[in-house]
């Protein structure tokens, strides 16, 4: 986690810089859009069979041009979101005998949970463009965000988001895109807080952005 960290800080930063040099700097974004994505995380990459988490995210997003090479596009997507997540622990015992309050804990972590995640992720974009109106684009993304509930997992408060992203926009009209995709999404601390070990997802999405 701490090299994914210090990997997108360096990326973000040159792209940046980058981005000036041949665009200049500009604050107004190119697009506005909106983005669902549900994931969770039982399916064939985690299915941890010790407890259950599903999101439901909704993210505005101002999308801004960074530059261009060849065929390739590349953006940063500034993204505010709010995470509503379900979770349960399954296995009481994940909850060891060496901590303190272990009933009270496990009394409090097996039931069911509403949480909520707020955050800001910002998202670097490559795109190539397969056919008229439609292209492929792969994202890779890290964000701030606050939970709201503690968990077996993870401690309530600050957290870090990333995510991974895979999928297609297609310019339905003039002005307008539509994008379908998929997610690998990771929630934790960066071990600032104990608990840590974070919560794993993957997901699908559905977007949609209007050129200003």
């Amino acid at each position: 986690m701490k090299n994914t960290l210090l990997f997108l800080i360096i990326s973000f930063s040159f792209l940046a810089a980058s981005g000036q040099d041949k665009v200049g700097c500009n604050w107004k974004p190119k697009k506005l859009g909106f983005l669902y994505n549900y994931g969770s995380e039982d399916n064939f990459l985690f299915n941890d069979k010790d407890y259950t988490y599903t999101t439901n995210t909704y993210k505005f997003q101002a999308f801004y041009d960074i530059a261009s090479w060849r065929k390739f596009k590349f953006d940063l997507i500034v993204q505010p979101q709010i995470q509503f997540l379900k979770h349960q622990l399954l296995n009481k015992w994940y909850v060891t005998p060496n901590q303190s309050n272990v009933q009270e804990k496990i009394d409090e972590f097996t039931k069911l949970k509403s949480m909520s995640l707020y955050g800001l992720e910002f998202a670097f974009v490559v795109k190539r463009e397969l056919f008229k109106n439609l292209e492929i684009q792969a994202g890779i993304s890290l964000g701030f965000s606050y939970i709201d509930t503690r968990t077996e997992r993870l401690a309530k408060g600050f957290t870090f988001i990333e995510n991974f992203s895979l999928g297609f926009s297609y310019q339905t009209f003039k002005n307008s895109f539509i994008y379908l995709g998929t997610n690998f999404g990771h929630v934790s601390n960066l071990n600032f807080t104990k608990p840590n070990d974070g919560y794993n997802v993957l997901g699908i999405e559905i977007g949609y952005s209007f050129l200003l």
